[in-house]
């Protein structure tokens, strides 16, 4: 009898496979290209890396659920989304360069797989948009990539516990007096931001808990607990 844990993985990666196949359709030019499948695989492969503890696949797929919530609110959804499965696709916790060099990564692979330039343009910028989480006023792509990526914040306090757990996983080989000085000084950056959220509903529904899950990490950091 098939395992039903392997028969649920396969379904999931599958389902993501059927999604970045809806999205790169929809952003190609309409020439004859090669098949989408192998940058599938490629960027499935990347987040999987057993580096990742929370810069995973449920963070990727997470993520995009969150886009389908607020695509109305963007110029150019596709965009946003290719953006989405290439913000974190080179990721070593011990690296200050992942956004360049998952930026760089579409700036390679999007042409190749038939996306105008106008589309990678767009993609690698919002990609390098998420190392400050801090879109322009007009910026209505980068509104909702930042909100779709930090909408985590905003989770039930067991939710928010697992992430914060996983991410203290991912930077183990960090000593603990270092990890707590320097998550919480990431922590109050993102405090300091005048709104976390960008789009009208990412306000409404997320803000106020994520300051609040914030604030509370933050205290306990403090505390060295």
């Amino acid at each position: 009898m098939p395992d039903p844990d392997a028969l649920n993985t396969s379904d999931a990666l599958d389902a993501l496979r059927s999604r970045w196949l809806r999205t790169l359709l929809a952003a190609r030019d309409g020439a004859c290209h090669p098949s989408p499948s192998p940058y599938a695989d490629d960027l499935i492969r990347r987040w999987s890396e057993p580096q990742r503890k929370y810069h995973t696949l449920d963070h990727l797929t997470a993520v995009l659920d969150h886009i389908d919530v607020l695509e109305k609110y963007a110029n150019d959804p596709d965009a946003v989304r290719l953006a989405a499965w290439f913000h974190d696709a080179v990721y070593l916790p011990e690296r200050s360069t992942n956004e360049e060099r998952s930026a760089r990564l579409a700036e390679r692979a999007l042409p190749e797989a038939g996306v105008p330039q106008e589309t990678t343009d767009e993609v690698a910028r919002l990609v390098r948009l998420t190392v400050t989480h801090d879109p322009a006023d007009d910026d209505a792509n980068g509104a909702v990539l930042c909100d779709a990526d930090l909408a985590v914040l905003a989770g039930p306090p067991e939710s928010y516990a697992r992430y914060a757990a996983a991410v203290r996983e991912e930077y183990s080989f960090v000593p603990d007096d270092a990890f707590r000085t320097g998550r919480a000084a990431v922590l109050r950056q993102l405090l300091d931001l005048p709104r976390l959220f960008r789009t009208p509903c990412g306000e409404r529904k997320w803000e106020a808990p994520a300051r609040r899950n914030i604030v509370t990490e933050i205290e306990r950091l403090s505390g060295g607990s």
